[in-house]
């Protein structure tokens, strides 16, 4: 059976580029692609560990050009320093350039924490506001990272597009944008409003988890069958499974406080064995 099982897969790919896919079955298959990433990340979440809109904000901006999990080992510290915007509005740039160092280019990221905190101070009475045009107004505050706050900080939904999701919507055929607010436009037009926030988490889990960069694991991939690019990466399942990540592969996840329905070890703080 396993074997067999890559052969199988394969067929669909081969013949989704055979022939052009019409709107209404690029719509059924993206749809069902999030229902079975449903079934497989049921506990999707996002991966920064945070208690309010502030530290969410706070978190991803340092989550640019590094991982969740060192954000996570970074934020305990700084928040304990610098808990509300009135505090780190007023930081000493070198202090927090300091703490916030491991998640690397740590200056420009002090420039956008002080600055962010100083508008929300004096423009918004202290409190992130719940409002993408008010969001994307604050230093370093992009699309991205205002549907990241919206989506999990206030139930708003949004498409977050990060550099997974891109690359796996790309690979999916949903679009050929590169431009994220463009692929942020086409994609959601594909789905309900209402599954915007959670198929985002699904799709980075499943890019960090299964289909990686440069070498995916599609012989242990549960969406093979529906994937345009099946075969662009490992399609033998044993030697698929060792590619596998986080919880998938046996590991901890990136946070060190995760959700309590999620099935992986929590994370080490920083420096821990």
């Amino acid at each position: 059976m396993g074997e067999q099982e890559p052969t199988a897969k394969k067929k669909p790919a081969n013949a989704a580029k055979s022939k052009p896919e019409s709107r209404l079955a690029l719509v059924r298959r993206a749809r069902r692609i999030n229902r079975e990433l449903a079934e497989v990340y049921p506990y999707a979440h996002p991966e920064l560990d945070f208690e309010n809109p502030f530290q969410l904000l706070v978190a991803t901006v340092l989550s640019a050009q590094t991982t969740d999990l060192r954000v996570n080992q970074t934020t305990p510290d700084l928040f304990a320093v610098y808990p509300t915007p009135e505090d780190m509005a007023v930081a000493n740039p070198e202090e927090l350039e300091q703490i916030i160092r491991p998640t690397g280019f740590f200056r420009a990221k002090t420039k956008s924490l002080i600055g962010l905190s100083t508008a929300l101070r004096d423009r918004f009475g202290g409190e992130v506001p719940g409002r993408l045009e008010d969001l994307v107004t604050l230093p370093g505050v992009g699309r991205k990272t205002a549907h990241v706050v919206l989506g999990n900080a206030f139930g708003v939904p949004g498409i977050t597009v990060d550099t997974h999701f891109g690359r796996l919507v790309r690979r999916w055929k949903w679009t050929e944008q590169e431009d994220p607010e463009k692929v942020e436009a086409e994609v959601a037009a594909l789905f309900p409003k209402s599954d915007w926030t959670m198929l985002s988490h699904r799709v980075i889990f499943h890019g960090r988890r299964i289909c990686h960069s440069r070498k995916p694991a599609c012989g242990a991939c549960p969406i093979a069958p529906l994937c345009p690019a099946y075969g662009e990466g490992e399609t033998d399942p044993e030697k698929a499974k060792k590619l596998l990540k986080y919880e998938m592969g046996g590991a901890p996840g990136q946070r060190l406080k995760p959700p309590p329905d999620y099935p992986g070890r929590p994370a080490p703080p920083l420096g821990a064995a």
